[in-house]
């Protein structure tokens, strides 16, 4: 891989993997609800996650989606169905230091295993292996892509979990932590409207 494509590659992993998506709003929360230390396995569970996914669509899954279009469909309806799952356990997290069961962050296996139902996360793969795979070169260059988005997507990742930790100094009372835990729920669901609009058109 040239260094040119190589930097181009860099450049769509960090942009790919800093800006909003449904990955960064939950840390986010985590961040703020949990701290930054309990939300390290969720990060490290998203970067292992999305390192899968490219190298098994790198070496054929996306030729069986190419195949099969329906797939994606069944993936889209499935993936909001339990994001909106996620949005609703978000929004209902106890908070800081709260006893209840349920106010635990994402676990390491929850949150590599959520990238297969998070639709930026397969629209970040499938572009990064299409994009940067040559099929000449195939096996070294997804091997590539996986260690470049791993490598520039777990810090960029980590900055949103951090800017939740200073979120949780700022919200010292609970009712306050609640409104903004139900606000990162409100803004989840609004990141999977362009998803839900995409799949009506494919209706």
């Amino acid at each position: 891989m040239s260094p040119d494509i190589l930097i181009a590659l860099v450049t769509f992993c960090v942009v790919s993997t800093v800006t909003p998506g449904p990955n960064n709003m939950m840390l986010l929360s985590s961040g703020a609800t949990f701290g930054f230390r309990r939300t390290v396995p969720h990060m490290l569970g998203i970067s292992l996650g999305c390192v899968i996914m490219v190298l098994l669509l790198g070496f054929g899954l996306s030729g069986l989606i190419a195949r099969v279009p329906w797939l994606y469909t069944v993936l889209h309806i499935v993936s909001t169905a339990y994001l909106l799952y996620l949005s609703w356990r978000i929004a209902t997290s106890a908070g800081v230091g709260a006893p209840s069961a349920r106010a635990r962050p994402l676990r390491f296996v929850d949150a590599a295993a959520f990238q297969w139902v998070n639709p930026k996360a397969w629209a970040m793969t499938l572009g990064a292996t299409t994009s940067f795979a040559r099929p000449d070169h195939l096996t070294i260059d997804v091997w590539i892509v996986a260690m470049v988005l791993a490598a520039f997507g777990l810090p960029c990742i980590a900055l949103w979990a951090g800017g939740g930790t200073v979120v949780r100094r700022l919200l010292t009372r609970p009712g306050a932590l609640r409104a903004f835990n139900v606000g990162m729920a409100a803004l989840l669901v609004a990141s999977l409207i362009p998803g839900l609009v995409e799949l009506a058109q494919r209706a």
